[in-house]
């Protein structure tokens, strides 16, 4: 009976057991139904693709950049190709081994393993990495030769950006650089398509152009997808998708005025920008001195660097658009405008100028201390009157000032199509409460009011800010926002698309009064300041002469440029358009310490004119006088633009610019 017992009992243990088993048979075979579903179903589009991601790689294959050309089509910035070569970091086991023989059979300066060493430190082991660029035919040969002992280092063949002109409009073209950790965090903000397109791109546009039509010249990344060997060596091309070259950008500006002013500041400091009216069409922005920007394609050395940008002269400065300098007397004729909008003084009203104003005991002198007698509106600009003008601020105050000359773009920025534009300073109470943290700094005073008369004080603007403001005037109100890019050209179907300009709302300038300014700055150039200048000129021109300070002259001192250092000398600025009748280009140019404006900076806007409206070119010994000051040099016979000085400068980019297939160094 027992027996019996223990027998139902081993049984019952046993069902249990298989019952267990099976459940746990069951449950095994549940879980691995539901992780196959997971993974054959729900994960399946996913899982797919990391299996292709390991069978496949894809590599990008970079556009080829867009050219930047001028008005006329002269090529400014281009490619060429030249072979490089290139390490891959994982794929070489001793990093500073093979640096050591390569140098053995090719030169590699320090310069080309510091910058090496810093890609590799940006993480960037797995990437082809340049060694030596632009190699010639021997070094490649070399190479060749003896790459079988070189596993992970290899020759390619890639586009290299040019500057054919060199350091001509610099500041205007910008350059390509490789891409910094800094650009890189800013990239992640783009949306997913455009940051894709990036993909392989070591260089992106720094300055200028460049900078502000990157997208545009850039292009759109192909790629070749091809199999890999478990070892990451690609076996065999799946697909590929060919890239599309960037878009050529056409500049507004014309490169041969652009070539002959810089010509004319020669070794000076200084900006001019010169604009078609009408328009808003930049055709030269100058900012001297100049740089190299070839320096800048592969890399600066720290030689250049340091001496670009210790240079007290601070050439990587684009004086044009970010220098701001108060406008001495080229303000008046503004000035005049403004008390003609406000009603504070008409054409005939009589100021006596005695060659000083006196406000709150201080003494505000005009130049030379010379007195003019009655002068009017006409007279004040054409003869330069301080003390006019100094009475006119004081009767104006600084807000109402502020409130009729800021329309015209003064203290604010002009919307031009470049990066790092300044504001400068059209100066209000509001300003300075804003601008000043103690109380008593924060205070308007009456006195600081008498200088802005004549473009001292707190006044400071750019010379893009200037001209835009003299375009305004000339031509009746009408605003425009200064382009330099003129039309994006499509090198696929060869379309042309016009570079979209912003016309903000005119001014309502009475025509009379507009007149009353345009015919007192014609005035100027025929019995003023700039006379001699223009003298025997075939067109009508208006402008203004200025010189403004670069340091504060003390009251009781006067003004003595052979005891300041150079750097502390007067500027020398003027603002014109021409011709008289319908204006077809203004220009605001200063020349750096240079002194009175009649002498440095008028030369150069009466060159321009005679360029721009008669085809003219000077001739050596004009440019060389002009680049010494010498106003009273009699003009040259002039050479015409369209003939001589345009096959040279046309002959220049054509034997500037290397071949396509040249793997030399330029």
């Amino acid at each position: 009976m027992a027996q019996i017992k223990n027998l139902a009992f081993e049984q019952r243990k046993f069902k249990i057991r298989i019952w267990v088993a099976g459940c746990l048979v069951l449950a095994g075979l549940g879980i691995l139904f539901i992780r196959v579903f997971v993974l054959q179903v729900l994960r399946y589009e996913d899982l797919y693709l990391r299996a292709e991601a390991n069978r496949t790689a894809i590599l990008p294959i970079e556009p080829n950049r867009g050219l930047i050309l001028d008005r006329n089509g002269l090529v400014l910035a281009n490619n060429y190709s030249a072979f490089t070569l290139e390490i891959t970091p994982y794929k070489v086991t001793n990093i500073e081994q093979t640096l050591q023989e390569l140098s053995e059979i090719i030169h590699i300066q320090a310069k080309d393993k510091r910058r090496f060493r810093r890609l590799m430190e940006e993480g960037r082991r797995f990437e082809s990495l340049p060694i030596r660029t632009r190699l010639t035919d021997e070094e490649v040969a070399k190479f060749a030769a003896q790459q079988f002992r070189f596993p992970g280092v290899e020759i390619k063949a890639r586009l290299f950006r040019y500057y054919p002109l060199g350091d001509v409009g610099s500041h205007l073209i910008g350059y390509i650089g490789r891409i910094n950790r800094a650009e890189k965090e800013a990239m992640q903000d783009w949306d997913e398509s455009e940051l894709a397109n990036y993909m392989g791109t070591e260089y992106i546009g720094k300055l200028g152009v460049e900078q502000r039509y990157e997208r545009e010249l850039h292009g759109i990344t192909g790629y070749h997808e091809v199999e890999t060997s478990a070892g990451g060596m690609a076996i065999r091309r799946l697909r590929s998708h060919s890239a599309i070259p960037g878009n050529s950008v056409k500049l507004s500006v014309d490169i041969r005025l652009q070539a002959l002013i810089e010509q004319l500041f020669g070794q000076r400091r200084g900006a001019l920008v010169a604009i078609e009216p009408q328009t808003g069409q930049v055709l030269a922005l100058v900012s001297k001195p100049t740089f190299d920007p070839n320096l800048f394609v592969d890399g600066i050395d720290v030689e250049n660097w340091r001496a670009l940008n210790q240079s007290i002269d601070k050439p990587l400065l684009n004086r044009a658009i970010r220098g701001v300098y108060p406008p001495g007397s080229t303000f008046k004729p503004l000035m005049a405008m403004a008390a003609l909008n406000s009603g504070k003084r008409m054409p005939d009203t009589i100021v006596y100028d005695g060659g000083s104003y006196i406000f709150g005991g201080h003494i505000f002198r005009s130049h030379g201390d010379t007195a003019l007698g009655a002068v009017n509106m006409y007279t004040s600009i054409v003869k330069s009157s301080n003390v006019y003008y100094y009475s006119l601020a004081n009767e104006m105050g600084v807000d109402l000032m502020h409130q009729e000359l800021s329309p015209f773009g003064l203290g604010s920025l002009t919307g031009i199509d470049l990066a790092g534009e300044r504001a400068g300073v059209l100066p209000s109470t509001e300003w300075k409460r804003k601008n000043y943290q103690r109380p008593e700094q924060q205070k308007w005073y009456a006195g600081e009011t008498i200088s802005l008369g004549i473009g001292q004080g707190y006044n400071n603007f750019t010379m893009m800010q200037l001209a835009q403001a003299y375009a305004t005037l000339v031509s009746g109100g009408q605003r425009i926002e200064p382009r330099v890019g003129l039309e994006i050209q499509n090198v696929i179907n060869g379309t042309s698309q016009s570079v979209a300009r912003s016309v903000r709302p005119s001014l309502v300038l009475k025509p009379d009064y507009v007149n009353v300014i345009m015919k007192a700055m014609y005035g100027v150039t025929q019995q003023g300041t700039s006379t001699h200048v223009f003298a025997g000129s075939p067109y009508t021109s208006g402008g203004k002469t200025g010189t403004a300070q670069a340091v504060t002259i003390r009251q009781n001192e006067k003004y003595n440029a052979q005891k300041l250092a150079e750097h502390q000398r007067d500027h020398s600025l003027y603002v014109a358009f021409a011709p008289l009748e319908q204006p077809r280009i203004v220009v605001a140019v200063i020349v750096e310490n240079a002194g009175f404006g009649a002498t440095a900076a008028a030369p150069i806007a009466r060159r321009v004119f005679d360029y721009w409206l008669l085809g003219n070119w000077p001739s050596v010994a004009d440019i060389a006088a002009t680049q010494r000051g010498q106003s009273s040099v009699p003009m040259g016979a002039p050479r015409v633009a369209s003939s001589i000085a345009v096959d040279e400068l046309r002959s220049f980019v054509d034997s500037s610019t290397p071949s396509t297939h040249s793997p030399e160094q330029p």
